[in-house]
């Protein structure tokens, strides 16, 4: 036990002290003197100290038990991701929540865990040799578009494009022939020519499609962002003003509890999805700098304890939590500057939400774990 204290990683366990305190502060802020005021900041702050305490607990648990369970670990996932259809709540035109005594439970955001560790099993398999197209790339494949499927069925967009991203880059370090790599660029093109010449050419009836299906703010999002000029003005009401309230912080920010955008509505969820404009606002140039210091030394430690890695299948889980990590910060703060298009998809460690912290906060339980059980390796099953 005194062993594996020694191996953890604390400068993580600190960069993630320093998060939870932007946090709770920023949260406060978004929410104080507002009819969106539920305490919210203890909240999570309750839930970052139940995920240290799991993160820590994970570091004398062999990650290698949840290797060897990997099947158990997806069939579970993928109950869960059926049964919410059924049972899960609808919020903001999404079935994607149980509600269990008040508190919110999202499998969508549980099953990426899953998949990633999926994925490292299936790939340790070849111990470091080129992935074959139909023995493990295609088996790959079929792995992740179920989830896939049915987290874009209820209807949630951001989560998808994550599982998305979880794969590709995991299949990145896997070793993949540089033929199938150009093979897999050449189809995404295709594919997203393809969707944005269909959606421009039938917008109106896309348009009307959706909403009569309910899903209105889904063109609304897409067609803010590859048509802005075109796009109504309640359309573009959220991304226009995210852009306002980061410019206005300059340098320094407006100073804390000071910001004006999230009061009124102005920004719609500033606790949530664009909790980075109240950062921008209020704390500035100097403050947005800070927080994406904080997250390249998170990634970094991340990626130093891949490369010590004797297990590959390791190496694999570190780097799909942190491709995910990588690409939530990118989308989330890319959507309040203007680069990216309007998803549900919240900033790592700083917006609010229980399961989404808690998952992030295993996974870096996962991580420690790792690297506290690398001195004893076994080949894989």
């Amino acid at each position: 036990m005194l062993n594996k204290i020694k191996k953890i990683d604390w400068m993580i366990l600190i960069i993630l002290v320093g998060l939870m305190f932007f946090s709770y502060f920023v949260i406060r802020s978004a929410t104080e003197n507002t009819i969106l005021y539920h305490g919210f900041e203890n909240k999570q702050l309750m839930y970052y100290i139940i995920g240290f305490v799991v993160a820590i607990m994970l570091v004398f648990i062999d990650y290698r038990i949840f290797l060897k369970s990997w099947w158990i670990i997806y069939i579970i996932g993928i109950a869960s991701l059926i049964l919410i259809f059924p049972f899960g709540a609808e919020i903001n035109g999404a079935i994607g929540w149980f509600m269990i005594k008040g508190v919110s439970i999202q499998p969508a955001e549980v099953v990426k865990l899953f998949l990633i560790i999926g994925i490292a099993y299936l790939m340790g398999r070849r111990q470091g040799e080129q992935l074959r197209f139909r023995r493990d790339i295609i088996p790959i494949g079929i792995f992740s578009i179920i989830p896939f499927g049915l987290v874009m069925a209820q209807p949630d967009l951001g989560n998808a494009i994550i599982y998305f991203v979880i794969v590709v880059g995991m299949l990145w370090i896997g070793n993949v022939k540089h033929l199938h790599v150009l093979i897999g660029i050449g189809i995404l093109a295709i594919s997203i020519a393809g969707v944005l010449f269909l959606f421009n050419t039938f917008n109106e009836d896309i348009e009307k499609y959706l909403d009569d299906k309910g899903k209105e703010h889904w063109y609304q999002r897409i067609n803010t962002f590859l048509n802005p000029d075109e796009a109504s003005k309640d359309a573009k009401h959220q991304s226009e003003n995210a852009i306002q309230a980061v410019g206005s912080g300059g340098l320094s920010g407006q100073g804390y509890l000071q910001g004006g955008m999230k009061n009124g509505g102005f920004i719609p969820y500033p606790y949530s999805d664009s909790i980075f404009a109240v950062i921008g606002e209020e704390f500035g140039f100097q403050g947005a700098a800070v927080l994406l210091l904080l997250y390249f030394l998170l990634i970094y430690r991340m990626i130093i304890a891949s490369f010590n890695c004797k297990d590959r299948r390791a190496s694999y889980i570190i780097i799909g939590i942190s491709s995910m990590f990588v690409f939530q910060i990118f989308q989330n703060i890319g959507m309040m500057i203007g680069l990216m298009p309007i998803t549900g998809i919240t900033l790592p460690f700083i917006s609010y939400g229980g399961t989404s912290l808690l998952i992030n906060m295993f996974c870096i339980g996962l991580v420690l774990s790792i690297r506290s059980h690398q001195h004893v390796y076994e080949l894989p099953d």
